[in-house]
C-alpha cells in the first residue's frame, strides 16, 4: 500500500459529505462494508478509508485511541476532506445499568474529567425501548475498565457512556466551524468488569498486538474466553452502529442539501 496524502487522491475523494472519526478499524468496519468504492489510504499518521454511501461521500479516518491523538485525526480529516458533518462515532462502555450492550447513545453534551464541557444543539428524541439513549457522554484520560469506576463516573458526572474520543473531536469541530454529531454504542455493560489483558493488547494506533494477546492467555488461559466474548459484544456493537448510520447518514445529508436550496 502506498503512502499518498488526502490532497493527492482522485478527485471524487477528495471532498466528502460526512467526515467520520473513529478509534478501532472494526467500530466502522460494519458500514463501511455498506459503502461503495471504498478505498484505503494513510496520511502521515492515520489510515482512511472513502467511499459512496447512497451516492453520499463518506470519509472516515482512524485516529487510534486517546484525546491527543483523536483531535490530530479530526483536524487530518477536516484539512483533507471539509466535510458539511463531523462525527465521532465508536465503542464507548455502559454507566448506567439500565444501558445494555449494542444501545446506541446520542451526546446533547460532552465533559471530561478536567471540567470541559461542551453543548451540542441536537432535536432527536430517545426511545429506550429500542435501545435509543440522548444525553451526556463523558471522555476519560484512559480506558475504563471496573464496573465499580463506570457506576462512580456516571453518578460524579451525570453521564451515560464513556469514551476517550469524543470530546475532542467536538471541540475540533467547534474550533473549524463544523457541524458535528457524536454517536457511540454500547460495546461492554455493567454486568461484568473488562478483562485486564484488554489495556495490553489493544495498542494506541488501534493496532491488536498479537504477541502481547498470545502471552496474556499464556499467562492467564481463562483469558481466552473473556477475550472471545469481548470479540462477540464488538461485533455485536459494529452491527448495531452500523443499522443506526443509515439513517443518520441519509438525513444530516439531506439536511445539507435542503440548505442548499434557493428560496423560493
Amino acid at each position: 500500500m502506498s503512502v499518498a496524502s488526502p490532497n493527492s487522491l482522485a478527485p471524487n475523494l477528495a471532498q466528502a459529505d460526512i467526515g467520520i472519526v473513529c478509534a478501532l478499524p472494526i467500530e466502522l468496519g460494519a458500514f463501511m462494508d455498506r459503502c461503495e468504492k471504498v478505498k484505503k489510504y494513510t496520511g502521515g499518521e492515520f489510515v482512511f478509508r472513502g467511499g459512496f454511501y447512497d451516492g453520499i461521500r463518506i470519509a472516515v479516518v482512524e485516529a487510534g485511541m486517546g484525546y491527543s491523538r483523536a483531535r490530530r485525526a479530526t483536524q487530518a480529516i477536516l484539512d483533507g476532506h471539509s466535510p458539511k458533518w463531523l462525527l465521532s462515532c465508536g465503542f464507548s462502555g455502559a454507566l448506567r445499568d439500565d444501558v445494555p450492550i449494542g444501545s446506541i447513545v446520542v451526546g446533547n453534551s460532552i465533559v471530561d474529567q478536567h471540567g470541559q464541557c461542551l453543548q451540542i444543539d441536537l432535536q432527536m428524541p430517545a426511545d429506550p425501548a429500542r435501545k435509543l439513549f440522548v444525553g451526556r457522554l463523558l471522555t476519560t484520560d484512559e480506558m475504563v475498565r471496573s464496573v465499580e469506576q463506570k457506576r462512580q463516573l456516571g453518578e460524579q458526572h451525570g453521564a451515560l457512556a464513556v469514551d476517550l474520543e469524543s470530546l475532542a473531536v467536538a471541540q475540533v469541530a467547534r474550533e473549524g466551524k463544523t457541524r458535528f454529531l457524536a454517536v457511540r454504542v454500547i460495546s461492554d455493560d455493567l454486568t461484568a468488569d473488562l478483562p485486564p489483558e484488554v489495556m495490553s493488547i489493544v495498542g494506541a494506533t488501534g493496532s491488536v498486538r498479537f504477541g502481547a494477546a498470545i502471552g496474556s492467555i499464556w499467562k492467564r488461559p481463562a483469558a481466552v474466553k473473556d477475550l472471545w466474548r469481548l470479540r462477540e459484544q464488538a461485533q455485536t456493537a459494529a452491527a448495531q452502529l452500523a443499522s443506526f448510520l443509515d439513517g443518520v447518514v441519509l438525513q444530516l445529508h439531506a439536511s445539507t442539501l435542503s440548505e442548499q436550496k434557493p428560496p423560493q
